[in-house]
């Protein structure tokens, strides 16, 4: 193998550096998130009418897709994990087929092939 080759120390390497770096977004934007949720508590109850509601609000539901991304990202690091311990790793879910070694090395969670990504 050359030695630009992609390997599975390679691929659990990066997804265990991805664990660690996404286990440490959630645990911050957690925290984010409790901090809105207690200004919230101390503001009007009325979004509509209190000029700091919106903000608030708009604030709480960006946080919120950045967790929810986070814990996706998680799900995704740890199937590919448990890929890479089942000998399925690098393998296209869809059709079988290698996954690049370009995009693992990208996107060490992919799933698929481009051809089947999407």
């Amino acid at each position: 193998m050359a030695d630009d080759a992609w390997t599975d120390d390679d691929a659990r390497a990066a997804l265990l550096a991805e664990r660690v770096r996404s286990r440490r977004l959630l645990g911050a934007v957690e925290r984010s998130m409790d901090d809105v949720a207690s200004a919230r508590d101390g503001a009007n109850s009325d979004d509509e009418h209190d000029p700091e509601g919106a903000t608030l609000a708009w604030e709480r539901g960006s946080l919120g897709a950045v967790r929810d991304d986070a814990r996706r990202r998680l799900e995704l690091v740890d199937a590919a994990l448990h890929r890479l311990d089942d000998g399925s790793y690098g393998r296209c879910l869809v059709g079988g087929e290698p996954i690049p070694q370009a995009r693992l090395a990208a996107v060490p969670w992919a799933r698929t092939c481009i051809a089947h990504a999407g």
